[in-house]
């Protein structure tokens, strides 16, 4: 093969390797994988992990932000949540993965502002990595991943939306997240155990 040639072959093949490592990143957790756990900081400025929180039974861990409307429009349901969930075990972890260079106001400054704003009862942590986002594979936010505690693994058993209208709490007439957790806390199956997740775009730094 001509030197040219072996180079364009092994050049293309270089692409075809880096295209698929991406796209493998990309896919994250499906539904019945092992999740990992992570240390991040949280808005007190202290560190969290899962691991640290011994006497949980899982959580309801939702890649989240300040600046999405979604996320605005979701921010009381999620408190919600929290309040009728961390009681039996399974308590809201809300993650920041996006780019404070492409988001300023998803800064660690910003996130302790609305944290305090909004008197948030859950843990805020900044994924300014961003390597526990692509681990996990979200890509907007608001979007839910329920982990249920197994020994010492940590099993997703629902990923996606919280329920089916952003808009108007009152209006939604599937509470996805709010049936997953029923079904999990009663021993049954899980009735829909993923949905598209709506909202913003995670911003990705390149």
């Amino acid at each position: 093969m001509p030197y040219t040639k072996l180079i364009l072959f092994y050049s293309l093949m270089m692409i075809i390797s880096v295209g698929s490592l991406v796209a493998q990143n990309k896919e994250g957790y499906k539904v019945g994988d092992k999740a990992r756990d992570f240390s991040l900081k949280d808005v007190s400025g202290e560190m969290v992990s899962m691991a640290s929180q011994s006497d949980a039974k899982g959580f309801l861990v939702i890649f989240s932000c300040n600046t999405c409307p979604y996320v605005v429009a979701y921010e009381d349901r999620m408190i919600e949540l929290h309040k009728k969930y961390a009681p039996q075990g399974y308590p809201v972890i809300a993650i920041n993965p996006n780019d404070k260079t492409l988001s300023p106001g998803d800064s660690f400054e910003k996130m302790q502002e609305r944290a305090n704003d909004k008197n948030f009862p859950f843990a805020y942590l900044y994924d300014e990595t961003q390597e526990i986002t692509r681990a996990y594979g979200a890509t907007r936010t608001p979007e839910v991943y329920l982990l249920q505690r197994q020994g010492k693994e940590y099993m997703v058993k629902y990923i996606g939306a919280i329920d089916n209208n952003y808009r108007e709490a009152g209006q939604a007439n599937d509470k996805y997240v709010e049936d997953a957790m029923d079904a999990v806390l009663n021993n049954r199956q899980i009735a829909q155990t993923s949905t598209k997740a709506i909202g913003c775009t995670i911003k990705f730094r390149k």
